[in-house]
């Protein structure tokens, strides 16, 4: 980071560099000091191919298929048990590995796009001459001209400035160029209060200077910032966590049955080792939803499809159901919820009893004549060209052209009738411009606009009240004040221009603010229906925060607003315990971003972070999900987020919110589906062999089933439209179970019924209907477990009672159903496939039973909705209804 040396002096400041501030370094302090490093900013090594494929490998459900893959490779070489299980097995290994390489394809960029706001070349004084350099070259000491339309290559204290504005906003938020000075001044924490530093990336948008580089590389504020982005790690999302739990608590009970299977079967019932082998590599593929992983991914790919056309670009896919999760949304101002863009919202005029709102504004004669001499005493401009509005000027100009252009009024038409003969511009020290015209009747006008205070202008008592009066309403609502006062002269003064701006006539006043977007006050309040908490997080001043939002409507009586001054001054705990309470964050830094981002989330909370600037990477990052502008975001900003907004829209995100609790909702679904046949697979196979019957299933029809019979179905899951009143429902917390909300008991009573159904199932074909005949009894097992498990995908799909338009919705899960029902009979029928999968034909009365008891499971769903919905009476009316 910068030194501190703004308080210096300029001797003592160069004496402290070692430089001349006149003829700059010599050849050989250059040298001497680029030893040190460069001008350019360090970048966190990027892990390895084989870091990222064991990254894929090492979550608890890709530890057992690899376990498979490894046993049944074994099997294959040593007892002739052949290669399908290796190779489908295998394969849906690969396929899940290579799904989640795809998901990274687009690395982390936010360092690669730091780095290009380092310029290539810059004018610097050595050795006493003007030269041209490389950026990267700098050191400190160095001295570097900057006029306007640079980018600093490198933080620094101003040696001169003339005239010199720098837009800081890529570190500090703030829309408006800062003035900077040339002078001492006390040392101030805040960047955007260093009126004489200044620093690497931002640029200058008028006026010109000379610096004395003081910081490069990482010991600059945007180094500061690069520091932060490689120190800063995404945490594991809410849905990876479950999912990572849910397959540990699967491979725990598959783990405990294999080894009291393998311990029955070597030692009780005297199998042969490769047998019992078997049966456990059996007994894993039986543990493992091997679809689920696929089914995730592509729902999660389907809400990244249904974001895009709301205008939400998915950065990362995960982030997808973490959006849905979001309970706090820490929300940059400007560019965010604001428009970004200075405007004229109020006026008065002298003698006028009241301001007047611009909204509300007619054109009287002195309305007109406000805006006319507002109008000749700008330099700002508009133009079309090829269609797009090029702007050039300063903010608060561009903001009094806009308002003429709203009243089809403008400054070229104003200056046709009252030409301008000279000018006084802007300075921050008189902190007034003024404008000499010449007027249609022959005389001469003298306009001086600026701060109130600096306007040369005659009042009486009443009238100075009057007008401080309308001044401090304007400046309590946070916005910027400008007054204009005239003067008319009979003939063209000989004198300057300078001597003239006395006993002016005072007019009226202007008052503008970048105001709040058009949309975010309705998606704040859709956001705090949906149980979702926005507070404002902004490098701006506090009364302009706060001003901008009592309007959105997030800072309310009792909140708390809170500098980064005052932030910096609580430990860690302390804001903790105090962040539920606090609404508005001002003048914060990077820095204290991250901390807010981290309290929230030592609170439980999921949080989603907005910003567009350079200042806000660091934070966007640390966030559950970092949400980047598309239109005004810098590529820092886009390159450190989750998610990107196309259209700058705050409604966006509640839009995205709705539909990654969908999404999540649906990946439950596909738990529910899969989990409750994976469960009854392994209770079956456990109780099979501890009662001696041996495995009922092998490995290739346990694959049949979990991945076409189940597999092909559940892939549709994702289109499944949202349940209704989603967005009336709070938000999931990261610490709720994957089971909750009555999943875990709709798991238990599926398992429980298929485990009951099929073990009844086999005993009837085997014991029965035949004389001991195993293969009986597995391929009605295998019918009832395939056929029925995939119809009740049906009652699944859809919480309230199933109707015959649910069933008719989403026509692609009546085609999965299709296909899949098609493979599996096809498999039953075919006799060269019963050899291959092991089963065998059925007579007649077998297939009515097998017919009759697929539809079980679905009964006693669609029966335990009812008894559900009792419970819950107005929830499942509402969705009968919606339905």
């Amino acid at each position: 980071m910068t030194i501190h040396n703004a308080e210096l002096t300029k001797t003592q400041l160069a004496t402290q560099l070692k430089t001349d501030l006149t003829l700059g370094l010599t050849a050989a302090q250059v040298a001497e000091r680029q030893r040190d490093g460069r001008n350019v900013l360090q970048e966190e090594k990027p892990p390895s191919i084989f870091q990222k494929v064991w990254r894929h490998l090492s979550d608890v459900a890709s530890l057992v298929l690899l376990f498979a893959v490894l046993l049944s490779t074994y099997l294959a070489l040593t007892a002739d048990g052949g290669w399908t299980k290796t190779v489908v097995i295998g394969s849906i290994l690969i396929i899940n590995v290579a799904i989640g390489m795809y998901q990274e394809h687009s690395a982390e960029k936010s360092l690669a796009a730091l780095k290009k706001l380092n310029v290539h070349e810059v004018t610097v004084i050595r050795d006493g001459h003007s030269q041209v350099v490389d950026a990267a070259d700098l050191v400190p000491g160095d001295i570097v001209l900057l006029t306007g339309g640079n980018q600093i290559p490198a933080d620094g204290r101003l040696v001169t400035a003339t005239d010199l504005r720098i837009d800081e906003a890529i570190l500090t938020g703030e829309s408006e160029p800062v003035k900077k000075t040339d002078q001492p001044m006390p040392q101030a924490e805040e960047l955007g209060d260093r009126d004489n530093e200044v620093f690497s990336g931002t640029g200058v948008a008028q006026g010109s200077g000379t610096m004395v580089v003081t910081g490069t590389g990482m010991a600059t504020e945007l180094g500061t910032i690069a520091g932060m982005l490689n120190r800063t790690k995404t945490r594991m999302t809410p849905l990876q966590k479950r999912l990572n739990q849910l397959s540990a608590r699967l491979t725990a009970v598959a783990i405990v049955g294999g080894v009291i299977i393998f311990a029955l079967g070597v030692f009780y019932q005297g199998e042969p080792m490769t047998d019992a082998l078997m049966i456990g590599v059996s007994l894993a593929v039986a543990a493992v939803p091997e679809t689920l992983p696929i089914i995730v991914t592509i729902s999660l790919s389907h809400g990244v499809n249904v974001m895009a056309k709301q205008h939400a670009i998915m950065r990362r896919v995960d982030a997808v159901e973490t959006i849905g999760g979001v309970n706090v949304i820490a929300s940059d101002k400007t560019g965010t919820l604001t428009q970004n863009q200075m405007t004229v919202t109020r006026f008065w005029t002298a003698g006028a009893p009241q301001a007047t709102s611009v909204a509300k504004m007619h054109l009287t004669e002195q309305n007109v004549e406000l805006m006319r001499l507002m109008g000749l005493a700008t330099n700002a401009t508009r133009q079309l060209v090829k269609d797009e509005m090029i702007e050039v000027g300063d903010s608060t100009e561009l903001a009094i052209v806009r308002w003429l252009e709203k009243f089809d009024h403008s400054r070229t038409k104003f200056e046709t009738e009252f030409p301008r003969i000279s000018e006084d511009p802007f300075n921050s020290t008189k902190k007034t411009m003024a404008t000499l015209h010449e007027t249609p009747d022959g005389r001469y006008l003298l306009i001086v606009k600026g701060a109130v205070d600096h306007l040369p202008i005659q009042l009486s008592e009443t009238q100075r009240k009057t007008m401080e009066k309308v001044h401090d309403e304007f400046a309590h609502n946070a916005l910027r004040v400008l007054a204009v006062g005239y003067r008319y002269f009979d003939e063209r003064p000989t004198e300057a221009i300078e001597a003239l701006q006395e006993d002016l006539i005072f007019f009226g006043l202007i008052g503008m603010i970048d105001p709040p977007r058009e949309t975010a006050i309705a998606a704040v309040q859709q956001a705090a229906e949906a149980g979702i908490r926005t507070v404002m997080i902004t490098g701006d001043h506090l009364e302009t925060a706060k001003a901008i939002a009592k309007q959105i409507g997030i800072l309310h009586p009792e909140d708390d607003v809170i500098t980064g001054a005052a932030l910096r001054q609580l430990s860690d705990a302390e804001l903790t315990e105090r962040i539920d309470h606090i609404s508005v964050y001002a003048r914060v830094s990077p820095e204290d971003k991250i901390r807010i981002v981290t309290a929230w989330q030592n609170k439980g909370a999921t949080v989603a972070m907005t910003g567009d600037g350079v200042n806000d990477a660091p934070a966007l990052k640390a966030a559950d999900v970092g949400v980047a502008m598309g239109i005004t975001g810098t590529e820092v900003s886009k390159n450190a987020s989750d998610m990107i907004l196309t259209d700058d829209n705050f409604e966006t995100i509640v839009a995205a919110v709705a539909t990654g609790r969908a999404v999540y909702q649906n990946i439950l679904k596909a738990v529910e589906f899969l989990i409750g046949v994976n469960f009854a697979q392994i209770f079956l196979m456990i109780f099979a062999v501890t009662v001696g019957w041996g495995a009922p299933l092998i490995a290739e029809q346990l694959l049949i089933i979990n991945v076409l019979a189940d597999g092909i179905p559940g892939f549709y899951l994702s289109r499944e439209p949202a349940e209704p009143f989603n967005m009336q429902r709070p938000p999931i917390g990261r610490s709720v179970s994957i089971f909750a909300d009555g999943l875990g008991q709709r798991v238990a009573l599926r398992a429980t019924t298929f485990v009951l159904l099929t073990l009844g199932i086999y005993g009837l074909g085997r014991f029965g209907l035949t004389a001991n005949e195993p293969l009986m009894g597995t391929t009605m097992l295998f019918m009832v477990l395939a056929i029925g498990s995939m119809i009740d995908i049906y009652p699944i799909k859809r919480r309230s009672p199933l109707t015959w338009t649910s069933i008719k919705a989403n026509r692609e899960i009546n085609i999965g159903v299709l296909i899949a029902a098609v493979i599996v009979f096809t498999i039953a029928l075919t006799p060269a496939l019963q050899i291959v999968f092991g089963l065998t034909a059925m007579p007649m009365l077998n297939w009515g039973i097998v017919l009759v008891a697929v539809f079980i499971p679905s009964l006693i769903l669609e029966i335990n909705k009812r008894i559900q919905g009792k419970r819950q009476p107005d929830r499942i009316q509402l969705e009968e209804i919606a339905d």
